[in-house]
């Protein structure tokens, strides 16, 4: 089975020392009735770009990004994850576009640059991983970069109860909360980034 999303263990403690230290961000989640606002505020902190090279919360490399929002309608929790998504259109049969880029170097002929063919192109993959274009790949030629939004409801059970504040302890229901989300997570999109992977195509 796909493995969607995971913890990593090995910058644990350095959650827990972002979560004391932006302990402000769960205001609106002290004692509240509902678990979902404080695990939603303890999901943003472990997951990019709020954690940046030293993320709690590892996604699948289809994932460009995730969130655990309460649903103001009702107070559940919903999850927002985009995801790569193969093109939906053969891009080697799209007529090729034009670039602004000079076949040749403004500062001399000793700097010759290689001509500029086009092509349409998808999602980059470099050691694995899907990537943007850079500014110098978009003055060579066009891209057409699909991705889809899953949005979809995630189950409370499990959660640990909002904190009163932030007395002592509160990291590891922090924790916890990740801990719940990220099997929700995975349960929920394991199937679809399986089913995006099988359907890939070459470009």
């Amino acid at each position: 089975m796909t493995t969607v999303f995971r913890t990593d263990r090995g910058t644990r403690e350095g959650y827990a020392q972002l979560v004391r230290f932006n302990s402000d961000l769960f205001t609106d989640a002290w004692g509240d009735i509902a678990p979902s606002e404080f695990a939603a505020v303890a999901w943003r902190i472990a997951t990019p770009p709020f954690a940046r090279s030293a993320a709690y919360v590892r996604w699948h490399r289809r994932v460009l990004s995730a969130e655990a929002v309460r649903n103001s309608w009702d107070g559940t929790l919903v999850a927002r994850v985009q995801l790569v998504a193969p093109s939906p259109v053969n891009l080697g049969a799209l007529p090729p576009v034009p670039s602004g880029t000079p076949p040749t170097s403004p500062f001399g002929d000793d700097q010759v640059r290689e001509p500029a063919d086009g092509a349409w192109r998808g999602w980059a993959n470099t050691f694995g991983q899907f990537v943007a274009p850079t500014d110098h790949d978009l003055a060579r030629g066009p891209f057409l970069r699909a991705s889809v939004l899953v949005e979809a409801p995630l189950p409370l059970a499990g959660l640990p109860d909002a904190p009163e504040g932030p007395v002592e302890g509160f990291e590891e229901d922090a924790d916890r909360a990740v801990g719940v989300l990220v099997r929700a997570m995975d349960r929920l999109l394991a199937p679809v980034v399986a089913g995006l992977e099988s359907s890939e195509l070459p470009q």
